[in-house]
């Protein structure tokens, strides 16, 4: 939310008062006074006017303010929230990142309820969850949430030219013991801007080809079309499901996890580097002919050397190569997974403060949280492909 700049010299006149009187102690008054600018902003925008203007763009009225406290970081902050006649606004900055965090407490409620109960953990358990810790309590609230992630799992989908695929684990107690779960994840680039979304998430007690395909057809089914191009590591699950449920769309094969494949077939460690600058050149051909005629010259080259390696070359390094068949431009973008490994790293940073979840439905609730969040800030962001006047190579 970008706010007026006379409006904002004042409010920085404030904030840096009253950091300079109270230092770090008073960071919540100084965000109090933000957040309630950028929400009087924001209505500002939802009703297409300005306080008492008069304008023929105004789609409604202001109806003063309620009162809201938020447990924040930096402790609980009483802020004004504006209100319309019609109750049909909310502020978008109190949603951001409050899923998430509502869903990370509930993960440790769900903790405790499990766990042996002293007085001294109720008591830190509640400020930090910011309601009596009981099992009605937390039903009520992880009701509530699961309602809005679930109608966000479940939305209907359009057209992707780009999906990319992957997965990693959490601890999850199952049965009266941990298990290392499968968080899949689907994230795709739209046809209609070329922005990026999180399609899916599923949690489940492994990467095999059931769980995969199960995942992959509920995509199917809310609406997932027109697909062009599928881009994952080599998992044998993945591949089978990926193969029918979608049997015609081409795959990528994730080129930084072949270059660290390449390594485990490297017999001498004055090779290691070699290797990759071959294999590197390959990547980076202009065009299929010439990486096919760079891949046969590696495959010769390293048959003396390394006959094991030159054998791999030869069978997996064409799996990298789909991507060469789509524009130049794009395939910086859509050669690897690590635009979904970044986010998967973002997740982990989320969920191991819980370490260890109490069930499947508290890990799906807060992956899906941070997804979610993630996914709104993709979309509000510019696009990440072209689909304009695209050339390919």
């Amino acid at each position: 939310m970008v706010l007026p700049e006379n409006s904002m010299k004042y409010i920085q006149g404030d904030i840096l008062e009253i950091l300079a009187d109270g230092g770090f102690e008073r960071i919540g008054a100084a965000l109090r006074i933000l957040l309630n600018a950028a929400m009087l902003a924001e209505r500002e925008k939802f009703l297409g006017a300005a306080p008492h203007e008069r304008s023929e763009a105004r789609r409604g009225q202001a109806n003063g303010f309620k009162d809201k406290t938020m447990n924040t970081r930096v402790g609980k902050i009483l802020l004004d929230v504006p209100q319309t006649r019609d109750g049909k606004f909310y502020p978008n900055c109190l949603e951001k990142g409050q899923r998430s965090e509502r869903a990370l407490r509930l993960a440790v409620a769900e903790m405790y309820i499990q766990g042996v109960s002293t007085r001294k953990v109720a008591a830190i358990t509640e400020e930090l969850c910011g309601f009596e810790v009981s099992s009605a309590a937390v039903s009520k609230a992880t009701a509530e949430l699961d309602a809005v992630m679930r109608e966000w799992r479940e939305r209907p989908l359009g057209r992707y030219r780009y999906v990319i695929l992957d997965a990693r684990y959490e601890n999850v107690r199952h049965g009266g013991v941990v298990v290392d779960c499968a968080v899949l994840v689907a994230i795709g680039v739209r046809e209609e801007d070329g922005k990026r979304e999180v399609l899916g998430v599923s949690v489940e007690l492994s990467e095999a080809e059931v769980h995969w395909r199960k995942f992959l057809q509920s995509l199917q089914a809310r609406g997932l079309h027109g697909v062009q191009l599928f881009i994952s590591d080599d998992h044998t699950g993945l591949k089978s499901a990926r193969k029918a449920v979608f049997p015609s769309v081409p795959w990528q094969r994730c080129q930084f996890h072949l270059q660290q494949n390449a390594q485990k077939y490297v017999p001498k460690e004055e090779l290691k580097k070699p290797v990759a600058a071959d294999i590197r050149a390959i990547f980076d051909a202009p065009d299929k002919e010439e990486a096919e005629r760079l891949l046969n010259k590696a495959v010769s080259k390293y048959q003396k050397t390394a006959p094991k390696l030159s054998d791999w070359m030869a069978g997996s390094l064409q799996e990298g190569l789909t991507v060469l068949a789509f524009p130049a431009a794009h395939r910086k973008r859509i050669r690897t997974t690590n635009g979904l490994e970044r986010l998967n790293k973002e997740i982990k940073r989320r969920t191991r403060v819980v370490s260890i979840f109490p069930n499947e439905a508290s890990c799906l609730r807060l992956v899906t949280a941070v997804l979610m969040e993630t996914s709104e800030g993709w979309l509000s962001e510019k696009r990440y492909l072209s689909f304009g006047s695209e050339l390919c190579a």
